[in-house]
């Protein structure tokens, strides 16, 4: 099979339970918490709770970057679909004009502060590496679909639009209004994943490395209001349509 056609098959394999795989790397986070790095950590004490703010603030930027994209999108694009890809038009305004895949630009963002919290750099590198493997095949898949599809208008497009480092001289204001309750509907539970994510790996740290073994209040308020938000929201999303909206 060429190189091609097995990138594609890759990327559609990827593409499907792309929500799932993440779980396998599970072993190497195991690793890491067993690493003589984890516990005599490079920043500890008030360096060490600046540290934390830090990455946390990271993976709120990634949030942040989805938040922006699910507002301005329209129907039938960047949606969550899994079985096969979907594109009602070629989205190349807003967040898509600097970058072509700002979602996943999101995700990074999002999975690299959970990658620091940990302080060890061998586990950083190899959760980098893994996403980079991982979204190179998923976006070779997309775009292939995209050129197929949209032809000269994906060529175009793609030609003077970087793959995943923004190019912000490109801004193209979006055609749409911003649309908080789409956000609401489709974001919240990106936020509920990486607020647990981020909450186990600040048990883990304050349980094996604080003095006492004692965990510090914030992460279980932390969690518990991530909680009720991802309820509210979804309850929402799933028994009334006030989170609808036209054309979204």
């Amino acid at each position: 099979m060429a190189l091609k056609e097995t990138y594609e098959k890759q990327g559609a394999f990827l593409f499907r339970w792309r929500s799932y795989l993440p779980l396998l790397a599970a072993p190497l986070v195991v690793a890491a918490l067993l690493d003589p790095q984890y516990t005599h950590r490079t920043f500890s004490g008030f360096a060490g709770g600046l540290w934390e703010t830090l990455c946390i603030l990271v993976s709120f930027a990634g949030l942040l970057v989805r938040c922006l994209v699910a507002g301005y999108v329209p129907r039938g694009t960047s949606g969550r679909n899994t079985q096969t890809q979907v594109a009602e038009s070629l989205n190349t305004q807003g967040l898509y004009s600097l970058v072509r895949n700002p979602l996943y630009l999101g995700n990074f963002l999002i999975i690299l502060g959970l990658l620091l919290f940990i302080q060890v750099w061998w586990f950083a590198l190899a959760g980098i590496a893994i996403f980079w493997i991982f979204y190179e095949r998923v976006i070779f898949t997309e775009e292939e679909f995209l050129r197929k599809k949209f032809g000269a208008a994906f060529v175009d497009w793609s030609l003077k639009t970087p793959v995943f480092i923004p190019q912000f001289k490109n801004w193209r204001k979006p055609a749409l209004p911003y649309a908080w309750k789409t956000v609401l509907r489709r974001e919240h539970s990106t936020q509920f994943g990486m607020i647990s994510a981020l909450t186990v790996l600040g048990i883990a740290a304050d349980f094996f490395t604080g003095a006492g073994h004692k965990i510090a209040s914030f992460w279980w308020i932390f969690w518990g209001i991530s909680l009720g938000v991802y309820l509210i929201f979804r309850f929402l999303k799933k028994k009334t349509r006030l989170l609808n909206v036209e054309g979204r």
